[in-house]
């Protein structure tokens, strides 16, 4: 048997209010549960392994190839890879700690975004001695604001597109990596990660067939702000919709107001040149409140550790 709930979660994050609130969570729960049932250590697993969500706008951008070349050249292993069909459940299951800050416009286009493809995930193993595979891959991953970003780290090498707009997400910790595995995957798909999982194969081959499945689905897109303003207007000439005169395409106000107006009048755009064009110009946060429960670093997991 597992130890209790709650002390396997302090063992996994160094957050507190984390224990707190994934003690009640009905994801995590459901990993932990067959985990144990399996006979598979739950601790040992969310330790040696993580997850790595490509995103619709990574299949977009034809991501998987570099994403794969960088984790092999940064000594990560994929010994699974699957996808899934996600939508505006998902990504609020996924973010529900998070999200109390998103703006509704990033809500909305996130909505969007989840409409443009399904996701790969991987599940991936990697040698640190110090630190959780999860915590590692985070910090090399890079962060979620692109002036933040660094050379050698995965989001800088697949491009600067904006905040909204960052390709990947991995959990912070391996509280996480428990919890992200049951809102991914129901208890049969699990089994089948799981049993993959413990052979320890790499199945790169494998995450670039199905990538191949998924490009042949997405079409590629332009990331660029100024196509998806011109896509945008032709989509609103060929409804009918009064032209602005004065409208700036490169004013930002003017953008986020062509957007608003399209929306309050239920206009039919392209999804994925809303989203490009919203991911410059419209809000990602609400004000300044903190998050309910804030990213985990190396330095924290480091700190509380002996």
């Amino acid at each position: 048997m597992s130890a209790p709930l709650g002390e396997l979660l302090a063992a996994l994050t160094p957050q507190r209010e984390k224990v707190t609130a994934y003690a009640d969570d009905t994801y995590l729960q459901e990993t932990v549960d067959q985990l144990d049932r399996l006979g598979v250590d739950a601790a040992k697993f969310a330790r040696e392994h993580s997850l790595l969500l490509l995103k619709p706008d990574a299949i977009v951008a034809r991501a998987v190839e570099p994403t794969l070349n960088w984790l092999a050249d940064n000594d990560f292993r994929v010994v699974c890879a699957f996808r899934v069909a996600v939508d505006r459940h998902v990504a609020r299951a996924l973010w529900y700690f998070a999200w109390n800050i998103a703006s509704p416009e990033r809500r909305r286009l996130a909505d969007l975004l989840v409409g443009i493809s399904d996701v790969l995930v991987f599940v991936v193993r990697g040698a640190d001695a110090e630190l959780p595979v999860a915590v590692r891959l985070t910090e090399a991953k890079g962060a979620t604001d692109p002036r933040k970003r660094k050379p050698g780290e995965l989001r800088y090498l697949l491009g600067r597109h904006s905040y909204l707009l960052n390709l990947v997400h991995s959990p912070d910790d391996p509280a996480d990596v428990l919890r992200e595995l049951a809102i991914y995957l129901d208890e049969h798909r699990r089994a089948r990660v799981i049993a993959e999982v413990g052979e320890g194969i790499d199945r790169s081959s494998q995450a670039l067939a199905i990538a191949n499945d998924l490009y042949a689905q997405a079409p590629a897109r332009s990331f660029d702000r100024a196509a998806a303003v011109e896509r945008i207007l032709g989509d609103l000439a060929a409804a009918g919709a009064p032209a602005e005169p004065a409208f700036d395409p490169a004013a930002d106000a003017a953008c986020a107001q062509l957007l608003y107006a399209a929306w309050a009048d239920g206009r039919e755009l392209d999804p994925w040149s809303v989203i490009v064009l919203g991911s410059y110009v419209l809000p990602m946060r609400v004000g300044t409140q903190p998050q309910a429960l804030r990213p985990v670093t190396a330095k924290d997991w480091l700190e509380v550790r002996p």
